[in-house]
């Protein structure tokens, strides 16, 4: 199979991995990022390779693999949180992109296994309510991957237990914006425990935007995003 069917897709990835860098999202080579490869036999995604600095990562490092996570014509070793984003493919027909950060409060609120109740007007309509947390299993293990798709459940983000936080979206566009809102989510949200002052939205408030996170959805399905 000829590489160069990819260079879009690879050259996608690569400059969101490093805007994710530039974000603080990331530190050295930490977290991944990766996206479906449409038009092509099922279960094919490209995404960064194991091991690589974000910050100087290249459209010819990323790497493209297969349902088994084999890499075609041997593009490079994929991240060791493969499994992850597999998974969320599999459990999630809607998703197109997934991006894993270890940034510093989404990664700090990992730690609470509370999760985070619906604080905000955005945090509903743009991730779906609350921000669960999944429960702890090594990093890398399908157990892992198996239990973000759960916490994920039907929204666009969630905390991983003592690891860091997952965001995904139709695109890598929208993934990333998710990701940079949860950031600002978690660090409010470690403000006001600190502060004990937690205020979480009205139910009303919460079933009216829940509303307007589902039109979303419908109306990129009716647009052929997903």
């Amino acid at each position: 199979m000829n590489n160069e069917l990819f260079i879009n897709e690879k050259s996608e990835v690569a400059a969101i991995s490093r805007e994710m860098a530039d974000l603080d999202l990331v530190s050295g080579s930490s977290g991944n990022v990766s996206m479906r490869i449409l038009n092509q036999k099922s279960g094919y995604m490209a995404i960064t390779p194991m091991g690589l600095p974000y910050s100087e990562l290249q459209d010819k490092d990323i790497v493209v693999v297969d349902e088994e996570l084999e890499s075609i014509d041997d593009s490079g070793v994929p991240s060791s949180e493969s499994l992850l984003h597999l998974g969320i493919y599999r459990s999630r027909p809607d998703v197109k992109a997934v991006i894993h950060t270890h940034s510093t409060f989404s990664s700090v609120a990992a730690l609470t296994h509370d999760g985070i109740p619906p604080i905000l007007d955005e945090m509903v309509i743009y991730i779906g309510g609350s921000i669960q947390v999944s429960e702890y299993a090594f990093p890398g293990s399908e157990e892992l991957a198996k239990n973000v798709c759960k916490a994920l459940g039907d929204k666009n983000a969630a905390l991983i237990s003592n690891h860091g936080a997952v965001s995904v979206g139709t695109n890598l566009r929208e993934a990333l914006n998710v990701s940079i809102l949860m950031e600002r989510i978690a660090k409010i949200y470690c403000y006001a425990r600190m502060n004990n002052q937690m205020n979480p939205l009205p139910e009303s408030a919460i079933e009216k935007e829940r509303a307007i996170f589902e039109m979303k959805r419908k109306s990129k399905q009716s647009n052929g995003e997903y």
